[in-house]
């Protein structure tokens, strides 16, 4: 890959991965439009390792938390509330770890494909904004059940497919069930980590058992370039759902399903 290659997927990384427009479609497209070859393993893991930097270090104090509340689950204090939490976070992780041990060389296979990207990006990108626009909207974070936590998990599983968006598709679903926007936004960002985690092993895994030689180099600025676009958009995202919502997300979703229909035409 050159240089130019390295930053341009890196930062589409780094802006996706936690905006709800879909990183992996967005990934799947730009090497389509212009004709780049595909990234390739190692840098898939080196950017999911920049992403999952920057969640940690953005939501660093509800990680703490959720430790605490691994070590009171462990305790057996299973009533305190970071321990609540702890086990929803844990619960929530479940669905997507099993979807994606069962299905996603499958889908590695099969969807990763524009025309499958058209209709995850357009139709949930109406359904984000539907659920934006008359769910309830007066739970807190405070206030998730096992029962939401299921729910946003199975949500997050659907994810696998190109162009659906991780974040976009559990955000909706808290919506659903009635969380704020920030709210729902938080819980779907610290149910990102345990899963942007699981990938990064599981791929790391394959690059680290294979024989093709690792560009260190490389990998180490796709990381570096990714965690701090991620970060940003973590920020930008947090401001701007609370006071605008996910309409104008919806829009672009729609628009560029739209945009991709005239390229393929």
């Amino acid at each position: 890959m050159t240089g130019l290659q390295i930053i341009v997927l890196a930062i589409v990384q780094g802006l996706t991965e936690f905006l709800p427009i879909s990183s992996s479609g967005h990934l799947v497209l730009v090497p389509f439009l212009v004709d780049w070859t595909d990234q390739g393993l190692a840098f898939d893991v080196a950017v999911h390792v920049g992403s999952l930097l920057a969640v940690c270090l953005f939501f660093r104090e509800d990680i703490l938390g959720l430790l605490r509340g691994t070590g009171q689950l462990l305790g057996g204090n299973t009533q305190l509330p970071q321990a609540n939490m702890a086990l929803a976070i844990a619960l929530g992780t479940i669905p997507a770890a099993v979807a994606g041990l069962l299905f996603a060389s499958w889908i590695e296979d099969n969807l990763r494909d524009p025309s499958v990207i058209v209709y995850t990006l357009a139709g949930y990108g109406i359904l984000m904004a539907l659920a934006d626009r008359f769910a309830r909207r007066d739970r807190v974070i405070a206030s998730v059940r096992i029962r939401d936590a299921v729910i946003i998990g199975c949500a997050q599983a659907l994810s696998l497919v190109p162009g659906t968006s991780r974040s976009g598709v559990t955000i909706t679903a808290g919506r659903l069930l009635g969380f704020k926007r920030q709210d729902a936004a938080r819980f779907s960002f610290l149910l990102s980590a345990p899963v942007i985690l699981l990938a990064a092993l599981y791929k790391g895994y394959g690059l680290v058992t294979g024989e093709a030689a690792v560009p260190w180099g490389e990998l180490a600025l796709g990381a570096l370039v990714s965690a701090v676009v991620a970060y940003l958009s973590i920020e930008f995202f947090m401001r701007f759902v609370s006071r605008i919502g996910l309409a104008p997300f919806a829009v672009y979703r729609i628009a560029l399903a739209l945009v991709i229909v005239y390229v393929m035409a």
